[in-house]
């Protein structure tokens, strides 16, 4: 048998025995994008087509004018700037501090390190769910019921136990005698953690700040519970669930809106694939 014959038969072996993981991931990623793909496609196909007996998956006609209804809706912007806003804001306060707790568990002894590594890691597993009515008393005694600083807190104290976990198995991942050497260079030890380690962390901070983002930028509960008094300070989220109501049976705007609000997220997922990629696989080296 030539060595061309026993290379092809080698390929076509190892194909077969891949041929059923490979059916069952395809299977997998059909059954999970269709959500996606029938939100999307509904948004661009024609009234007439949406309500159609017969469902269309490929149509021959796209609009916009679903998206323009989307946009041009009372508020559209405004909630889209609330939930920008407490995103953002509640991610970059768990980015900074959780950057200090993951220092002090990953390169501190200090006594207690243990029981306060455990006690994250029940904060990251509890539901937050559960915190909802104890959340609610606390923002209505404090006076801070339906604003937007107390959903900013709130989104802070969901992302920080799994920012600190994160955090804490990248720096890990970085040998420790980078900042040794730095210091001795005559860096300081803050010097060296900002000039060293941060450079090497940054592919870690983009993949835990976006997880975190996505994580605030679709709660919905505690943003419908809290934000009852100013109708103003809902989140897209919130405003989403009631706006079918505010266009009836016109579920081409909805999934126009829907679609919107599903694009920042896609976006910076792609934006930032790579770097993800590679923090996450730096995390999983140490934990």
């Amino acid at each position: 048998m030539s060595l061309t014959a026993i290379r092809a038969r080698s390929v076509r072996s190892r194909f077969l025995r891949r041929l059923p993981l490979n059916t069952t991931a395809l299977f997998v990623f059909a059954l999970s994008i269709f959500p996606v793909y029938w939100m999307a496609l509904t948004a661009f196909k024609p009234t007439k087509d949406i309500t159609a007996d017969t469902p269309i998956f490929l149509p021959t006609h796209l609009t916009f004018d679903h998206f323009t209804k989307a946009v041009q809706a009372d508020g559209f912007w405004m909630f889209w700037r609330n939930s920008l806003a407490v995103t953002l804001g509640g991610v970059l306060l768990a980015l900074v501090v959780a950057l200090g707790a993951a220092f002090a568990v990953a390169r501190m002894k200090w006594r207690g390190r243990r029981s306060f590594i455990l006690m994250v890691f029940i904060a990251q597993v509890a539901p937050w769910e559960a915190m909802l009515i104890p959340m609610y008393i606390i923002a209505r005694d404090t006076g801070m019921l339906g604003k937007l600083s107390m959903l900013t807190l709130i989104y802070f104290m969901t992302t920080l136990p799994f920012t600190v976990v994160t955090l804490r198995s990248f720096l890990t991942a970085i040998p420790v005698e980078l900042e040794e050497a730095a210091q001795v260079d005559g860096c300081t030890r803050t010097q060296a953690f900002r000039r060293v380690t941060c450079p090497l962390l940054a592919p870690g901070l983009l993949a835990t700040s976006l997880f975190g983002f996505i994580t605030a930028w679709n709660e919905f509960a505690f943003a419908n519970t809290l934000i009852i008094k100013n109708q103003d300070d809902r989140t897209l989220p919130v405003w989403l669930s009631s706006f079918s109501n505010v266009f009836g049976t016109d579920w081409g705007a909805t999934m126009a809106a829907a679609t919107l609000f599903a694009l920042p997220v896609l976006i910076l997922f792609l934006a930032l694939q790579r770097r993800v990629s590679t923090g996450m696989a730096g995390g999983a080296v140490k934990g």
